[in-house]
């Protein structure tokens, strides 16, 4: 049965996603959004496998038994062991390159992947199976002496390899005898030979990834979570615009068959903003600068000051929403979506998350390009915008696609765009600008201290006089807005953990939207709550809850989007990129300082 326990590697080009069997089920090319040239994961099996399905490259030991899987320390390299009850055994090793070579990051549009035998005699069987226009089809394949091509509408792969062509496209099983390399990727012929084209591609992407980890500024406590996830945070980045995809999947559902099934391979504006601002704890400033490239295209093509939440990650603005009906969806539970009707929606909280994910650039000396006046009066017409935006319904923070209100957390995101501005104009010496910027962030602020503060419930609420609560007013005490000693925020703690926590899980909300009730937890709702107890002092509880998360991560230290609070299974779109933020931030928050140990 398919699970989330995938392998993912990638070079900031495109990404590719590994199942226990070490078979490739997900590969979108030529970039992130592209076609899932590689599409096993949403092929709809339980279990077995069809001679005639396509969207896997499988590399099998014949007669396997065991395999053992796991990163290459330090790294995006993928090595899975895959072994018999006779003696026989070998190691395929999986990456995409990526190293500094000629003055520019080599990141191609390739796959390699180098197998070895490790013991006995072992035979081998290669499947590879592309499919092109999600599924629909199958591509032309041509032969050559030491590589083959397959072809559909414009994209050619060309595989080079030194083990047999012919036993790879006839799919015969063969002996292994020594090591054989696989590259996968543009029809292009390699300037030197397969063997050492691949070892070197080894090498140097390895001595990249470990020499990228190095610089970080990591916490004392939970160092290889904090690792991985910062690692595949930088496999999520599109370096070629700087975007930056929620998630490398679509339509992986949040729950079985509940029809919250979304394409998440786009660039929201508040997720990225998250990313940024978590490997900025780290001390890993380059993934900021080359996002705020692509933020700076994107608000200079904003049209009276109005921002979608999410672009495309080449700056596309329309994300037309389709079903794709080749695909039956992950355990067959459809339906696949190409697109998301997110970008129509009104979300104000965007403008906030835009001044925020900028307002260090004005402050870092670090920075190659900080930033100038030139940028700061293109980011006040976003805060303008907000302002205007603050107290006006929109679809919220969650998305909803039938109800508008006058959502706090959109609210607390447009005070956070006034309030960041004014401190920017301060640190500039912009003091006409600090006190206009600061005025209005006070302005909105009441406003929401009387309209979304609910004396019958001691809390904060998630609409302007509403009743019920949500997670994201979790986010007033991490933006600034409030003390977390202050009793308003206390009282909002308590009664959020009352109404939505479930086990040591927390929930967005509790009341039914567009597809009823939601059935299993936002992940990154649980780490704002383990912030959140932080920041009052709870923090033996919040490290229990941490703990408790960090060990639903698949086998190597990854997470969805959710979690189902009885069994801990992963669901939706992966790898998630909010909850591998929820990790470093956790992690930077609650670790002992390194002071304390050394």
């Amino acid at each position: 049965m398919s699970s989330l326990d995938l392998g993912v590697i990638g070079n900031g080009s495109f990404g590719a996603l590994i199942d226990e069997e070490g078979r490739i089920v997900w590969c979108c090319l030529p970039r992130f959004d592209g076609d899932p040239v590689f599409h096993d994961l949403l092929n709809g099996k339980q279990e077995g496998d069809n001679e005639g399905d396509r969207g896997f490259w499988e590399i099998s030991l014949v007669g396997q038994k065991s395999v053992t899987r796991e990163y290459r320390t330090n790294t995006a390299i993928l090595v899975t062991t895959i072994s018999d009850d006779h003696g026989n055994a070998i190691e395929i090793t999986d990456f995409a390159p990526r190293f500094a070579t000629r003055g520019r990051m080599f990141q191609p549009m390739s796959l390699v992947r180098r197998v070895r035998p490790v013991s006995g005699t072992p035979r081998i069987k290669v499947r590879l199976r592309p499919g092109f226009n999600y599924g629909k089809i199958a591509p032309t394949v041509t032969r050559g002496s030491n590589h083959a091509r397959f072809m559909h509408s414009g994209l050619v792969l060309r595989l080079t390899t030194n083990a047999p062509i012919t036993y790879v496209l006839d799919e015969t099983s063969f002996q292994l005898k020594t090591p054989v390399s696989f590259i996968l990727g543009p029809d292009e012929t390699l300037s030197d030979g397969i063997e050492e084209t691949a070892r070197k591609f080894e090498e140097d992407t390895e001595t990249y990834w470990r020499q990228w980890v190095r610089r970080l500024a990591l916490p004392l406590e939970w160092q290889q979570a904090v690792i991985r996830a910062a690692i595949t945070l930088k496999l999520c980045c599109y370096e070629e615009t700087g975007a930056i995809v929620a998630a490398m999947t679509t339509s992986i559902p949040e729950a079985a068959d509940s029809g919250r099934n979304w394409d998440y391979r786009f660039c929201w504006l508040r997720d990225a903003f998250f990313v940024i601002r978590a490997l900025n704890s780290l001390a890993e400033v380059e993934t900021m600068e080359n996002y705020l490239r692509y933020l700076g295209n994107v608000v200079g093509g904003a049209e009276d000051g109005h921002l979608q939440p999410v672009f495309g990650i080449g700056l596309e603005t329309d994300l037309t929403e389709h079903i794709v009906d080749t695909l039956p969806g992950y355990r067959g539970m459809g339906p696949v979506r190409r697109g998301n009707q997110a970008y129509e929606h009104l979300q104000h909280d965007v403008y906030g998350n835009v001044v925020l994910a900028a307002a260090q650039s004005f402050f870092d000396d670090r920075l190659l390009r900080p930033g100038s006046l030139a940028e700061f009066e293109a980011y006040e017409k976003v805060g303008e915008r907000a302002y205007a935006m603050h107290n006006v319904p929109d679809a919220g923070m969650w998305e909803l696609r039938t109800r508008a209100r006058t959502h706090t957390s959109s609210s607390l995101m447009c005070w956070a765009a006034c309030d960041r501005l004014a401190r920017i104009a301060a640190h500039m010496g912009l003091e006409d600008r600090a006190t206009h910027w600061r005025g209005l962030a006070d302005e909105i602020h009441r406003t929401i201290c009387t309209r979304a503060w609910s004396e019958e419930k001691g809390a904060f609420v998630e609409s302007f006089e509403g009743e019920a609560l949500d997670a994201g007013l979790l986010l007033m005490a991490e933006v600034n807005f409030i003390s977390p000693d202050d009793k308003r925020f206390v009282g909002t703690l308590e009664a959020i953990e009352k109404s939505l926590r479930r086990g040591n899980h927390m929930f967005r909300y509790a009341s039914a939207d567009d597809f009823g009730m939601p059935q299993n937890a936002f992940n990154i709702c649980t780490f704002w709550y383990i912030d959140a107890l932080a920041r009052v002092g709870r923090t033996d509880e919040a490290r229990e809850i941490f703990e408790s998360i960090l060990s639903c991560r698949n086998s190597l230290g990854l997470l969805s989007e959710d979690t189902d609070p009885a069994t801990g299974e992963l669901w939706g779109n992966y790898p998630q990129t909010y909850s591998l933020v929820g990790i470093i931030n956790a992690a930077m928050r609650l670790s002992r300082k390194w002071e304390e140990e050394v």
